[in-house]
Protein backbone atom coordinates (compact mmCIF):
# COMPACT_ATOMS: atom_id res chain seq x y z
CA UNK A 1 0.00 0.00 0.00
CA UNK A 2 2.79 2.42 0.89
CA UNK A 3 4.34 1.92 -2.53
CA UNK A 4 1.02 2.67 -4.25
CA UNK A 5 0.56 5.81 -2.16
CA UNK A 6 4.05 6.98 -3.12
CA UNK A 7 3.34 6.28 -6.80
CA UNK A 8 0.06 8.23 -6.51
CA UNK A 9 2.06 11.19 -5.15
CA UNK A 10 3.88 11.20 -8.52
CA UNK A 11 7.49 11.73 -7.39
CA UNK A 12 8.49 11.97 -11.07
CA UNK A 13 6.73 15.35 -11.14
CA UNK A 14 8.36 16.75 -8.03
CA UNK A 15 10.98 18.32 -10.28
CA UNK A 16 8.48 21.18 -10.62
CA UNK A 17 9.37 22.16 -7.06
CA UNK A 18 12.98 22.78 -8.09
CA UNK A 19 11.77 26.31 -8.87
CA UNK A 20 12.06 26.84 -5.11
CA UNK A 21 15.87 26.89 -5.43
CA UNK A 22 15.87 29.89 -7.79
CA UNK A 23 15.70 32.31 -4.87
CA UNK A 24 18.87 31.10 -3.16
CA UNK A 25 20.80 31.05 -6.45
CA UNK A 26 19.87 34.51 -7.71
CA UNK A 27 20.15 36.14 -4.27
CA UNK A 28 23.87 35.22 -4.26
CA UNK A 29 23.47 32.91 -1.28
CA UNK A 30 24.54 29.69 -2.94
CA UNK A 31 27.36 29.16 -0.43
CA UNK A 32 25.26 29.93 2.66
CA UNK A 33 24.86 26.56 4.39
CA UNK A 34 22.23 27.78 6.86
CA UNK A 35 19.97 29.00 4.07
CA UNK A 36 20.44 25.73 2.19
CA UNK A 37 18.99 23.85 5.16
CA UNK A 38 15.92 26.09 5.04
CA UNK A 39 15.43 25.90 1.28
CA UNK A 40 15.81 22.11 1.26
CA UNK A 41 13.18 21.96 4.00
CA UNK A 42 10.93 24.17 1.87
CA UNK A 43 11.47 21.90 -1.14
CA UNK A 44 10.60 18.83 0.92
CA UNK A 45 7.45 20.47 2.25
CA UNK A 46 6.25 21.36 -1.23
CA UNK A 47 7.00 17.86 -2.50
CA UNK A 48 4.80 16.41 0.25
CA UNK A 49 2.12 19.06 -0.30
CA UNK A 50 1.99 18.72 -4.08
CA UNK A 51 2.13 14.93 -3.80
CA UNK A 52 -0.87 14.98 -1.48
CA UNK A 53 -2.79 17.14 -3.94
CA UNK A 54 -2.01 14.63 -6.71
CA UNK A 55 -3.56 11.90 -4.56
CA UNK A 56 -6.70 13.97 -4.00
CA UNK A 57 -6.85 14.77 -7.70
CA UNK A 58 -6.67 11.06 -8.56
CA UNK A 59 -9.56 10.39 -6.18
CA UNK A 60 -11.69 13.05 -7.88
CA UNK A 61 -10.73 11.88 -11.39
CA UNK A 62 -11.04 8.18 -10.61
CA UNK A 63 -13.72 7.38 -13.22
CA UNK A 64 -12.20 9.63 -15.88
CA UNK A 65 -8.74 8.13 -15.47
CA UNK A 66 -10.15 4.69 -16.21
CA UNK A 67 -10.80 5.91 -19.79
CA UNK A 68 -7.27 7.26 -20.28
CA UNK A 69 -4.75 4.97 -22.08
CA UNK A 70 -1.99 5.72 -19.55
CA UNK A 71 -3.74 6.98 -16.41
CA UNK A 72 -5.86 3.83 -16.15
CA UNK A 73 -2.76 2.08 -14.79
CA UNK A 74 -2.46 4.42 -11.80
CA UNK A 75 -2.95 2.75 -8.37
CA UNK A 76 -6.40 4.24 -7.75
CA UNK A 77 -7.75 3.88 -11.29
CA UNK A 78 -6.53 0.29 -11.52
CA UNK A 79 -8.02 -0.61 -8.13
CA UNK A 80 -4.71 -1.48 -6.45
CA UNK A 81 -5.19 1.33 -3.92
CA UNK A 82 -8.41 1.84 -1.98
CA UNK A 83 -9.94 5.34 -1.97
CA UNK A 84 -10.24 5.32 1.84
CA UNK A 85 -6.54 4.54 2.28
CA UNK A 86 -5.54 7.20 -0.25
CA UNK A 87 -7.74 9.87 1.34
CA UNK A 88 -6.51 9.16 4.88
CA UNK A 89 -2.87 9.25 3.74
CA UNK A 90 -3.38 12.55 1.88
CA UNK A 91 -4.94 14.24 4.93
CA UNK A 92 -2.10 13.11 7.20
CA UNK A 93 0.56 14.27 4.71
CA UNK A 94 -1.12 17.65 4.24
CA UNK A 95 -1.15 18.19 8.02
CA UNK A 96 2.56 17.27 8.24
CA UNK A 97 3.49 19.58 5.35
CA UNK A 98 1.58 22.62 6.63
CA UNK A 99 2.89 22.11 10.16
CA UNK A 100 6.43 22.06 8.78
CA UNK A 101 5.71 25.21 6.74
CA UNK A 102 4.47 27.03 9.87
CA UNK A 103 7.58 26.04 11.80
CA UNK A 104 9.82 27.38 9.00
CA UNK A 105 8.35 30.89 9.01
CA UNK A 106 4.98 32.65 8.79
CA UNK A 107 5.38 34.09 5.27
CA UNK A 108 6.35 30.74 3.83
CA UNK A 109 3.40 29.16 5.65
CA UNK A 110 0.97 31.67 4.12
CA UNK A 111 2.25 30.99 0.60
CA UNK A 112 2.06 27.23 1.25
CA UNK A 113 -1.56 27.55 2.36
CA UNK A 114 -2.37 29.70 -0.68
CA UNK A 115 -0.76 27.09 -2.95
CA UNK A 116 -2.71 24.26 -1.31
CA UNK A 117 -6.05 26.08 -1.51
CA UNK A 118 -5.47 27.11 -5.13
CA UNK A 119 -4.56 23.58 -6.22
CA UNK A 120 -7.46 22.10 -4.25
CA UNK A 121 -9.96 24.47 -5.87
CA UNK A 122 -8.35 23.66 -9.21
CA UNK A 123 -8.90 19.95 -8.64
CA UNK A 124 -12.58 20.49 -7.80
CA UNK A 125 -13.72 22.82 -10.59
CA UNK A 126 -11.19 25.32 -11.98
CA UNK A 127 -9.64 22.64 -14.18
CA UNK A 128 -12.93 22.48 -16.08
CA UNK A 129 -12.83 26.16 -17.13
CA UNK A 130 -11.04 26.78 -20.42
CA UNK A 131 -7.89 28.93 -20.21
CA UNK A 132 -8.39 29.32 -16.44
CA UNK A 133 -7.11 25.75 -16.03
CA UNK A 134 -3.70 26.49 -17.51
CA UNK A 135 -3.52 29.91 -15.83
CA UNK A 136 -3.98 28.31 -12.41
CA UNK A 137 -1.20 25.81 -13.11
CA UNK A 138 1.09 28.73 -14.00
CA UNK A 139 0.19 30.65 -10.84
CA UNK A 140 1.10 27.51 -8.91
CA UNK A 141 4.64 27.77 -10.28
CA UNK A 142 4.80 31.43 -9.26
CA UNK A 143 3.81 30.51 -5.72
CA UNK A 144 6.55 27.87 -5.67
CA UNK A 145 9.13 30.46 -6.74
CA UNK A 146 7.89 32.95 -4.15
CA UNK A 147 7.93 30.27 -1.47
CA UNK A 148 11.58 29.52 -2.17
CA UNK A 149 12.50 33.18 -1.72
CA UNK A 150 10.33 33.72 1.37
CA UNK A 151 11.64 30.53 3.01
CA UNK A 152 15.09 32.12 3.25
CA UNK A 153 13.88 35.71 3.66
CA UNK A 154 15.20 37.21 0.41
CA UNK A 155 13.64 39.75 -1.97
CA UNK A 156 11.04 38.42 -4.41
CA UNK A 157 11.90 39.94 -7.78
CA UNK A 158 9.07 40.87 -10.19
CA UNK A 159 11.20 39.29 -12.94
CA UNK A 160 11.13 36.01 -11.02
CA UNK A 161 7.34 36.14 -10.91
CA UNK A 162 6.73 36.94 -14.58
CA UNK A 163 9.34 34.52 -15.94
CA UNK A 164 8.11 31.68 -13.70
CA UNK A 165 4.52 32.35 -14.77
CA UNK A 166 5.29 32.42 -18.48
CA UNK A 167 7.53 29.34 -18.36
CA UNK A 168 4.84 27.37 -16.52
CA UNK A 169 2.21 28.57 -19.00
CA UNK A 170 4.48 27.48 -21.84
CA UNK A 171 4.80 23.96 -20.39
CA UNK A 172 1.08 23.70 -19.59
CA UNK A 173 0.11 24.57 -23.15
CA UNK A 174 2.47 21.90 -24.46
CA UNK A 175 0.85 19.38 -22.14
CA UNK A 176 -2.67 20.28 -23.33
CA UNK A 177 -1.58 19.91 -26.94
CA UNK A 178 -0.12 16.49 -26.23
CA UNK A 179 -3.36 15.34 -24.59
CA UNK A 180 -5.39 16.41 -27.60
CA UNK A 181 -3.10 14.58 -30.02
CA UNK A 182 -2.91 11.48 -27.82
CA UNK A 183 -6.63 11.11 -27.06
CA UNK A 184 -7.95 12.48 -30.38
CA UNK A 185 -11.76 12.12 -30.56
CA UNK A 186 -11.85 10.64 -27.04
CA UNK A 187 -10.27 13.74 -25.47
CA UNK A 188 -13.55 15.16 -24.15
CA UNK A 189 -14.46 11.77 -22.64
CA UNK A 190 -11.38 11.90 -20.45
CA UNK A 191 -11.72 15.57 -19.54
CA UNK A 192 -14.59 17.72 -20.75
CA UNK A 193 -12.43 20.84 -20.99
CA UNK A 194 -10.24 19.23 -23.67
CA UNK A 195 -13.18 19.41 -26.05
CA UNK A 196 -12.98 23.21 -25.84
CA UNK A 197 -9.38 23.33 -27.06
CA UNK A 198 -7.94 22.68 -30.52
CA UNK A 199 -4.35 22.12 -31.65
CA UNK A 200 -4.45 25.27 -33.81
CA UNK A 201 -5.63 27.36 -30.88
CA UNK A 202 -2.97 25.91 -28.60
CA UNK A 203 -0.25 26.46 -31.21
CA UNK A 204 -1.17 30.13 -31.38
CA UNK A 205 -1.16 30.43 -27.60
CA UNK A 206 2.23 28.68 -27.46
CA UNK A 207 3.60 31.16 -30.01
CA UNK A 208 2.34 34.14 -28.01
CA UNK A 209 3.63 32.75 -24.71
CA UNK A 210 7.03 31.90 -26.21
CA UNK A 211 7.41 35.44 -27.54
CA UNK A 212 6.42 36.97 -24.20
CA UNK A 213 8.80 34.67 -22.31
CA UNK A 214 11.71 35.47 -24.63
CA UNK A 215 11.08 39.20 -24.23
CA UNK A 216 10.68 38.99 -20.45
CA UNK A 217 13.84 36.96 -19.94
CA UNK A 218 15.79 39.26 -22.25
CA UNK A 219 14.60 42.35 -20.37
CA UNK A 220 15.56 40.69 -17.09
CA UNK A 221 19.11 40.16 -18.33
CA UNK A 222 19.27 43.77 -19.59
CA UNK A 223 18.15 45.30 -16.27
CA UNK A 224 19.59 42.79 -13.81
CA UNK A 225 22.54 45.03 -13.02
CA UNK A 226 24.98 42.41 -14.30
CA UNK A 227 25.50 42.73 -18.04
CA UNK A 228 27.21 39.34 -18.24
CA UNK A 229 23.95 37.57 -17.38
CA UNK A 230 23.06 38.20 -21.04
CA UNK A 231 25.42 35.32 -21.85
CA UNK A 232 22.69 32.96 -20.63
CA UNK A 233 20.22 34.06 -23.33
CA UNK A 234 21.30 31.57 -26.05
CA UNK A 235 21.04 28.61 -23.65
CA UNK A 236 17.61 29.68 -22.41
CA UNK A 237 16.28 30.22 -25.92
CA UNK A 238 17.67 26.94 -27.17
CA UNK A 239 15.86 25.16 -24.33
CA UNK A 240 12.55 26.77 -25.32
CA UNK A 241 12.95 25.95 -29.00
CA UNK A 242 14.09 22.42 -28.21
CA UNK A 243 10.96 21.86 -26.12
CA UNK A 244 8.75 23.09 -28.98
CA UNK A 245 10.57 20.65 -31.25
CA UNK A 246 9.88 17.81 -28.82
CA UNK A 247 6.20 18.75 -28.56
CA UNK A 248 5.69 18.78 -32.33
CA UNK A 249 8.17 16.26 -33.68
CA UNK A 250 8.18 13.72 -30.87
CA UNK A 251 4.94 14.58 -29.04
CA UNK A 252 6.57 14.62 -25.59
CA UNK A 253 4.68 17.62 -24.19
CA UNK A 254 2.24 15.56 -22.14
CA UNK A 255 5.00 14.60 -19.74
CA UNK A 256 7.31 17.60 -19.29
CA UNK A 257 9.60 15.46 -17.10
CA UNK A 258 10.51 13.58 -20.30
CA UNK A 259 12.65 16.56 -21.26
CA UNK A 260 15.24 15.23 -18.81
CA UNK A 261 15.57 12.18 -21.03
CA UNK A 262 16.35 14.29 -24.09
CA UNK A 263 20.07 14.90 -24.49
CA UNK A 264 19.65 18.32 -26.09
CA UNK A 265 17.42 19.58 -23.27
CA UNK A 266 19.66 18.20 -20.53
CA UNK A 267 22.76 19.79 -22.07
CA UNK A 268 21.07 23.20 -22.46
CA UNK A 269 19.74 23.14 -18.87
CA UNK A 270 23.10 22.11 -17.41
CA UNK A 271 24.98 24.75 -19.42
CA UNK A 272 22.45 27.42 -18.44
CA UNK A 273 22.90 26.59 -14.74
CA UNK A 274 26.71 26.56 -15.03
CA UNK A 275 26.80 29.89 -16.86
CA UNK A 276 24.37 31.51 -14.39
CA UNK A 277 26.46 30.39 -11.42
CA UNK A 278 29.70 31.53 -13.06
CA UNK A 279 28.27 34.94 -13.94
CA UNK A 280 26.71 35.57 -10.53
CA UNK A 281 29.49 34.19 -8.34
CA UNK A 282 32.70 34.55 -10.32
CA UNK A 283 32.44 37.29 -12.96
Amino acid sequence: MLKDILVSMRPKQWYKNLVIFIGIIFSINLLNLNLWIEVIAAFTIFCILSGSIYVLNDILDLEKDKNHPKKKNRPLASGRLKVSHALTSAIILIFIALTGAYLLNLQFFMVSVAFFILMLVYSFFLKEIIIVDIMVISIGFVLRAMAGALAIGVYVSPWLIICAFLLALFLALGKRRHELVLLKENASNHRKILGEYSTDMLDQMINITTSALIMSYSLYTFFSGNIYIMITIPFAFYGLFRYIFLVHARNMGGEPEMIFKDRGMVISIVLWVIVVVCVLYII
